[in-house]
C-alpha cells in the first residue's frame, strides 16, 4: 500500500478481531447484559438474578465496493477495486469490546456496571477519481485530464476510547400478562485517539502525465484534526489499543423502554417482547499533548500545480498537513487545541414474536440521527435485521438477515450454548453468494 488515502482502508481490512453489533444474539430469549446494552430497560427482564460477563467482542467491517469474491478471484489490487465505478467510496470499521460487566435485578429494579473499549474507522464519500489519482499514481496509468466536482464532504476519520458504564432500570407496570419497563445507561468516556481528514466541496482538475498526477484549478475546504497515538499513523493497529490512558472527558446516555407480553407459567419466556431506545447521546473532548484541529481553504489557480505523487507512503494526517502547508496553497481559517466530537446517536427499535414452542422471529432496526457530512462526530451505518430463531433455555440457533446502508444485504449464522455465544451477520452470504461485509462476534457470560 503506497498512498495515504487507502492506508486506512487496508487497516480496516486487516484488523480482524472482530454497525449492528452482535447481530441475532442482541435480542436473545436468554435476556442478560448484552440485551441491556442495546436497551437498558431489559435489565429488569434478566433471566437470572445476577450475571457476570467477560470479553464479549464484536467487529464489523463493511464497504460499498469490494465483495468477498473480488478479494478471492480478482487479480486487481484493493486500491483499484475500491475506486471503480462512479459511486463515492465508503467503508466502515466498528469494534466493540465488553471487557467486563456485572448486572443484577432486585424486586422491580435492575442494575448494571460495565467496562468497554471502542474503536471506529471510516472512509466516507471519497470521490473515485480523486481517490484513484492519490492511490494509483503509476507509470502505466491512463493519461489524461479529469475534472472533479464534488458536493460531498469526503472524509477519512478514526477514533478510539474507553467507557465505564452504569445502568439502571425499573418496572413501570406489571400484571399477570403485561410488563412495561424503562431504563438508562450512563457511560463515562475516556477519549484516547482521534484523527480526521475532511475535504469538503472539492472542485479541481487532475492531470496525469506518464504517472505524474498534478492538481490544478482547485478549491476546497479542509478540516485536519488529530489527537493521541493515531496522529503518528492510522495504519498501525497498536495506535488504537490504548483506550484508558486519558482522564474522563466525556459522557454518553442511552434511554430505553421495553414492553413484554408474558407466558404465565414460565417467567423466563414471553409471547412478545419489544423495545425502543435512543443510544449514544453525548460527546467527548480530546485533550492530548499533540491535539490540533484546523480548518483550511485550499486554492490552486489554473496556472499552478500540486504534485499528488508526493503523498506516497504518508500514513498520518500531520505529514499530509505539513506537505500541503509547504506547498503554499493552504490558508488556515481557524484552529483549536482541544476539540469535542459527538457520538453517533442512534434510534433503535425491535420486536420479538414467539411463533410456536422454541420458534421465534425478531425484527431490529438502528437508524443514525446524525449527518455524515459533519466533521465533529464519529459515524456508523443504518441497518434493518430479521432473525428467525430456534431457542431453548440453554441453547439457541439463529440466522440474522440484514439490509445495511453501506454493504447491502447480508445473511449470517450464530449459536448460543449455555453462557457461550458466537456468530456472524454475514457468514452465509460470504459462503453461498457474496458480501461486502465481514463481521464476527463471541462472548461468555455466567448467570446465577
Amino acid at each position: 500500500m503506497k498512498k495515504h488515502i487507502l492506508l486506512l482502508a487496508l487497516f480496516m481490512l486487516n484488523l480482524s478481531l472482530a454497525q449492528e453489533h452482535y447481530s441475532g444474539i442482541n435480542i436473545s430469549r436468554r435476556v442478560g447484559l448484552l440485551n441491556a446494552s442495546f436497551n437498558p430497560a431489559e435489565l429488569t427482564n434478566m433471566s437470572n438474578n445476577f450475571e457476570i460477563s467477560a470479553l464479549n467482542i464484536s467487529t464489523n467491517i463493511s464497504n460499498n465496493k469490494i465483495s468477498f469474491s473480488d478479494i478471492v478471484n480478482s487479480d486487481k489490487d484493493i486500491e483499484d477495486l475500491i475506486f471503480e465505478g462512479d459511486e463515492p467510496a465508503n467503508m466502515r470499521l466498528d469494534v466493540l469490546a465488553n471487557i467486563a460487566s456485572f448486572g443484577m435485578k432486585y424486586n422491580k429494579w435492575g442494575f448494571g456496571v460495565s467496562l468497554n473499549a471502542v474503536a471506529k474507522a471510516n472512509i466516507i464519500d471519497v470521490d473515485v477519481n480523486l481517490g484513484d489519482a492519490l492511490a494509483n499514481s503509476a507509470v502505466n496509468s491512463i493519461l489524461g485530464t479529469t475534472t472533479v466536482n464534488s458536493n460531498f464532504n469526503q472524509k477519512i476519520n478514526a477514533a478510539a476510547w474507553g467507557e465505564i458504564g452504569f445502568s439502571l432500570a425499573r418496572n413501570l407496570f406489571e400484571s399477570d400478562k403485561y410488563k412495561l419497563s424503562a431504563g438508562t445507561n450512563v457511560r463515562l468516556l475516556f477519549p484516547s485517539s482521534y484523527t480526521n481528514l475532511a475535504v469538503d466541496k472539492f472542485n479541481g482538475t487532475i492531470i496525469n502525465t506518464t504517472g505524474n498526477h498534478n492538481l490544478t484549478d482547485t478549491q476546497a475546504n479542509l478540516n485536519i484534526a488529530y489527537s493521541g497515538p493515531i496522529a503518528d499513523g492510522f495504519t498501525d493497529a497498536d495506535n488504537f489499543n490504548d483506550f484508558f490512558s486519558s482522564g474522563i472527558n466525556g459522557y454518553a446516555v442511552d434511554l430505553g423502554l421495553n414492553f413484554k407480553i408474558k407466558v404465565a407459567d414460565n417467567p423466563k419466556d414471553y409471547k412478545f417482547n419489544s423495545g425502543l431506545a435512543i443510544k449514544n447521546i453525548g460527546s467527548m473532548t480530546f485533550k492530548a499533548d499533540n491535539n490540533e484541529s484546523s480548518n483550511y481553504n485550499l486554492n490552486i489557480s489554473n496556472t499552478e500545480f500540486l504534485n499528488l505523487n508526493q503523498f506516497q507512503d504518508v500514513d498520518n494526517v500531520r505529514d499530509i498537513e505539513q506537505i500541503l502547508l509547504a506547498s503554499g496553497y493552504l490558508t488556515k481559517t481557524s484552529d483549536e487545541k482541544d476539540f469535542t466530537i459527538k457520538l453517533p446517536t442512534l434510534f433503535t427499535a425491535y420486536a420479538d414474536l414467539k411463533l410456536a414452542s422454541r420458534f421465534y422471529v425478531s425484527a431490529y432496526t438502528q437508524q443514525k440521527l446524525v449527518d455524515d457530512s459533519d466533521n465533529d462526530f464519529s459515524t456508523t451505518q443504518n441497518s434493518i435485521t430479521l432473525t428467525p430463531r430456534f431457542s431453548g433455555e440453554s441453547y439457541e440457533i439463529y440466522v440474522p438477515l440484514s439490509e445495511n446502508e453501506i454493504s447491502g444485504f447480508t445473511g449470517g449464522f450464530g449459536f448460543r450454548l449455555g453462557g457461550f455465544f458466537m456468530g456472524s451477520g454475514s457468514i452465509l452470504t460470504a459462503m453461498i453468494d457474496d458480501t461486502k461485509q465481514a463481521d464476527i462476534y463471541l462472548g461468555f457470560r455466567i448467570g446465577f
